[in-house]
């Protein structure tokens, strides 16, 4: 079910930012033995306040205090009827699919329910999204949401119209903490969210950990107008390099290359060498300006006229830029232009006239690193579509005529 416990210094941060309705209630979603409640209570005490609980797991409830309104219910589709000053905790994390691709395949059969309650489900979406729609819409005016959650709905598309839903809805905090749960290699952000307050506000927040383990908040930026677009930790350095010239967006259209079983399903397509036939290439064989051509990492090969048939763009010199390095940008120029099974492929689009070798060298460089690194941290493990297309490229990159890119023949 995705349960991963809190460390203590997160549940103390997270009921510093609280600041609760003495008189009102407050929930803690998916809260086994509730520790945010305790905290809550802890700090603010009982006065006329009320605390619910809702867990879906029965034993992982077990454990709550008898002060606790304990509903063994699934958050998601549970109605209280009942409005909250505050809504705080750690939501499960992770993609409601099948067995053999996801973690949490127990829900499956709730899965169109979920998608039908909840107007920000996108996609893959992941479970955390729904707790924090389905949060925020259980707050009153002024009520304040707190999670802790990861900081892949920063970036992804797959939560763009959460991001459009909290950026109407109210005012946002981001704070960034990083990989803080042992042994899980996810970048969380704690997202405090104060309903009906100030619509478009966006704060993002570094935090730094001090000798004692205490978090400590520094404030990055501040928009006053932030209508739910990709959250950035942008500055002077960043700004400055993207005034410097066009994006890669701008100049090139980015294809993505043909998924695994589109080649495994097409008949043409061998899993031995050949006469005439291509090794298909994966993301091992892309290295900084560089490309292997020799190993064959798939074990798959294909006719160029086959590959041609998959993708149109594979019969064209390119430039390849990696998707499975993580967020570093990783390029190469496939002057062989072979058929590849992973990675972004490049092609200029009309009217624009880069040069391959300097687009190349450019984009591997600490300059371009550093730009990405400072833009995005570890919010993801890969390198994103949205990311790379808007990466700045520099004005003397271009000539006045084209370069041959399409092969009239074998290599």
């Amino acid at each position: 079910m995705a349960q991963v416990s809190t460390p203590e210094n997160i549940l103390d941060f997270m009921v510093s930012l609280a600041s609760p309705d003495l008189n009102g209630a407050v929930l803690e979603p998916g809260c086994g033995s509730a520790p945010f409640l305790r905290r809550v209570r802890d700090a603010f005490g009982s006065y006329k306040m009320e605390f619910f609980g809702v867990e879906i797991d029965r034993e992982a409830a077990s454990e709550a205090p008898d002060w606790v309104r304990l509903y063994t219910e699934d958050f998601l589709t549970w109605e209280p009827g009942v409005n909250f000053s505050l809504v705080i905790g750690n939501p499960p994390y992770g993609i409601v699919g099948s067995e053999e691709k996801y973690p949490i395949h127990s829900l499956l059969e709730k899965k169109a329910i979920y998608k039908s309650l909840f107007s920000t489900w996108k996609g893959k979406y992941n479970l955390y999204g729904a707790f924090v729609e389905k949060g925020v819409k259980l707050l009153r005016p002024k009520g304040m949401l707190i999670y802790v959650i990861p900081a892949s709905w920063l970036v992804l598309d797959d939560f763009s119209l959460l991001r459009s839903f909290l950026a109407r809805s109210g005012a946002n905090d981001i704070y960034y903490l990083g990989e803080v749960f042992e042994g899980k290699k996810v970048s969380a952000v704690v997202l405090m969210h104060q309903k009906s307050a100030y619509p478009g506000k966006l704060r993002l927040w570094d935090v730094k950990v001090d000798d004692r383990g205490k978090l400590i908040p520094t404030l990055w930026l501040e928009k006053g107008d932030w209508g739910g677009e990709m959250v950035r930790f942008e500055n002077d350095f960043t700004r400055e390099l993207e005034g410097s010239g066009p994006s890669v967006g701008r100049v090139y259209e980015i294809r993505f290359a043909a998924r695994s079983n589109e080649f495994k399903k097409n008949p043409e397509v061998r899993r031995e060498q050949g006469p005439g036939l291509l090794p298909v290439l994966t993301g091992r064989n892309l290295k900084p300006e560089k490309i292997d051509y020799d190993t064959n990492y798939s074990g798959l090969w294909v006719s160029r006229e086959v590959a041609r048939g998959i993708r149109e763009f594979y019969d064209h010199q390119r430039l390849v830029v990696g998707h499975t390095k993580g967020t570093k940008v990783v390029a190469a120029w496939d002057e062989r232009a072979y058929p590849w099974r992973e990675e972004f492929h490049l092609i200029p689009k009309e009217g624009w006239f880069p040069k391959p070798d300097d687009v190349v060298v450019y984009l591997n460089s600490d300059l371009v690193s550093r730009y990405v690194k400072t833009l995005y941290r570890d919010f993801v493990p890969h390198l994103t579509l949205r990311m790379l297309e808007r990466i700045p490229l520099m004005e003397s990159f271009f000539s006045s005529t084209p370069t041959r890119t399409r092969l009239d023949e074998e290599p």
